[in-house]
């Protein structure tokens, strides 16, 4: 662990002692429970603040082990289960029909990032708006349940954070090199492109949020939406670095009280110019990333259900074949008593079939993820959760870790 990553966590675990000391006196001095309301109500201001600590199964000289196989890794670096967040978000309202929204997040005590920043015109009434700026994702379920305080367990599922090793500033030779990086997306290097070593992508990115215009329009049974944005599903970018932009789609239906089903499609390139034009292709070439997913949830008295499926495809100017990925997940959670639940979640991410000089693998290395655990609402606002996540790999240079964590979230 490095200096400044042991200074964030002792921060985080700081943060979150005082919420929780500030928590047990509440009843004496209250914590606000209300997002901030003013300019005759036309401003509201809200956020959440997400302390998070985690420690592998194996200690070493008494202190907490970390994610050596970087599992629980994401696009900025850090593992999401150690990780103190801040999120401010707030709404202005120039009239009944036009508002900006925005959001302010910052990480382990890093910069404030614009997560969102984007504005909303309603041109009529009826449940239609136009958006743009940087907008909420289109494709899938699990954006919109990403906020700690909406997320039953700690964790995030594979198909959202899980770092496989394809890039957008370089690509593999040829299937060996691709095949030689299995398991080693956290940093991955090819020789086409950038050979800096680096992150690679999840399938579909919650860590940034989508730049372009998106279109929404519904009735009470069924609603859709539609998008034209630049980067890609795992490549969220605010400006563009290649000739193409990304086109989403999504269609949700509530046939039923408590059952929503949803299905997306997303298709754009992915691949920046500048590695096209090194693989010797055409700088204009569209080598992209294509998507489909379908979710359900269902709700009933104490308990949740929720499960979706992406299947991704990349096209490389290097490799001859499509490189498919599928991710599924099944999740639950069950209200034991008033303010305490129980959740699991099921995960599985796998790849298709490509032949090296070694033979016939997967061009990446499957995973398989377990998260047990719960929460406890110490006050509306104010949640303690813990959870216990194993993790399976079929390749790479750490392929099982069991990791336990706590998290305490505070919200407005």
């Amino acid at each position: 662990m490095t200096r400044t990553s042991r200074r964030a966590h002792l921060c985080g675990l700081a943060i979150a002692a005082a919420l929780l000391s500030t928590a047990v006196a509440a009843h004496a001095q209250g914590l606000p429970s209300e997002p901030i309301t003013f300019a005759a109500g036309r401003v509201t201001v809200g956020g959440d603040v997400a302390a998070t600590f985690s420690c592998a199964a194996t200690v070493d000289q008494g202190r907490c082990g970390e994610d050596t196989g970087f599992f629980n890794y994401s696009d900025y670096n850090h593992s999401s289960m150690r990780e103190l967040r801040f999120d401010v978000n707030t709404v202005v309202r120039a009239s009944r029909r036009v508002a900006l929204l925005a959001e302010v997040r910052t990480l382990n005590a890093s910069g404030p990032e614009p997560y969102a920043l984007y504005l909303r015109v309603r041109p009529f009434d009826g449940n239609f708006d136009v958006q743009f700026g940087r907008i909420p994702p289109t494709f899938g379920s699990f954006a919109r349940h990403e906020y700690p305080n909406d997320n039953p367990l700690i964790g995030y599922p594979l198909g959202y954070q899980y770092l496989i090793s394809l890039r957008p500033d370089a690509v593999p030779s040829g299937a060996d090199e691709l095949l030689h990086m299995r398991g080693r997306g956290w940093l991955s290097s090819f020789s086409v492109g950038d050979p800096t070593p680096d992150h690679g992508l999840a399938i579909a990115s919650a860590s940034h949020w989508d730049t372009g215009l998106q279109v929404h329009a519904g009735l009470p049974w069924i609603e859709g939406s539609a998008s034209v944005t630049t980067g890609s599903l795992g490549h969220p970018l605010v400006i563009d670095d290649n000739s193409g932009k990304q086109t989403t789609g999504r269609v949700v239906l509530r046939p039923v009280a408590g059952l929503v089903v949803g299905a997306s499609a997303a298709r754009g390139p992915f691949l920046a110019r500048s590695t096209t034009t090194a693989a010797g292709a055409e700088s204009n070439s569209p080598f992209t990333q294509s998507a489909w997913g379908a979710d359900l949830e269902f709700s009933r008295d104490y308990y949740l259900i929720r499960m979706e499926t992406i299947h991704s495809t990349w096209r490389l100017p290097t490799i001859g074949t499509p490189l498919d990925a599928t991710a599924t997940v099944i999740e639950g959670r069950y209200k034991v008593l008033p303010g305490l639940h129980v959740a699991a979640r099921l995960d599985r991410l796998t790849f298709s079939d490509l032949e090296g000089s070694g033979g016939v693998q997967s061009w990446e290395a499957p995973v398989s993820r377990v998260e047990l655990g719960g929460g406890y609402l110490l006050r509306r606002n104010l949640q303690l959760k813990g959870s216990f996540q194993r993790n399976v790999r079929d390749g790479g240079r750490v392929r099982e870790l069991n990791l336990t964590a706590l998290q305490l979230v505070f919200w407005l």
